[in-house]
């Protein structure tokens, strides 16, 4: 599997800056409705600060944190009581990101070296994150490893299709960029994960 845009990143090289294309959000259940709010941009850089505002956050059955990097790679976090479930897309992310290299540090999996082989993607993490909500371990494989798709863009359609997405538009609202699930009322509109599948 080739990297999604390995051409764009200098292998070796600590990216920091938080840009337009990095967000992070809290997403949670109140009043048996899904609600999502926009994180400070600099938790795209600090899982502990990502996992505490988490636990921050009043919610019925736990708390789910999306957070997307730039081009490279997404996390996304529950919190259930005091448990914590990290699935991250892509761990090769982790050469060159801190938000990345934490989501391992907190998994003890070992960061790949320089010399290993940084040109394909491999998710880390709890695969069946979201099994219970209706996404199951080959539904996220599919999403997170669609080289066709920005990590905003496969959020969004996790977002779909657990059913927030309307939630996570209203949430994105403030960023900049393009569109994003516009007139999407109906979870069920969702019709691009077949085709992720597919392919």
């Amino acid at each position: 599997m080739l990297s999604r845009r390995s051409g764009d990143r200098a292998v070796g090289v600590t990216m920091t800056d938080v840009t337009s294309a990095d967000f992070s959000v809290v997403v949670f259940r109140e009043d048996d409705a899904w609600e999502a709010e926009l994180l400070p941009a600099a938790l795209t850089e600090n899982l502990d600060g990502l996992i505490h505002a988490l636990r921050q956050q009043p919610s019925i059955g736990g708390t789910i944190g999306l957070a997307a990097v730039g081009d490279d790679f997404f996390v996304a976090l529950r919190v259930i009581g005091s448990q914590v479930s990290l699935f991250l897309s892509d761990l090769t992310a982790s050469v060159d990101w801190p938000l990345a290299r934490q989501v391992l540090d907190y998994l003890d999996i070992p960061v790949p070296e320089d010399d290993d082989d940084l040109d394909q993607v491999f998710p880390a993490g709890d695969l069946s994150i979201f099994a219970d909500l209706g996404i199951d371990e080959m539904e996220l494989g599919a999403l997170s490893g669609d080289l066709d798709m920005y990590p905003y863009e496969v959020l969004e359609a996790v977002a779909r299709r657990l059913g927030f997405g309307p939630a996570l538009s209203r949430a994105l609202d403030g960023l900049d960029g393009p569109d994003r699930l516009d007139g999407v009322d109906d979870p069920d509109e969702f019709d691009g994960l077949d085709g992720a599948l597919d392919r």
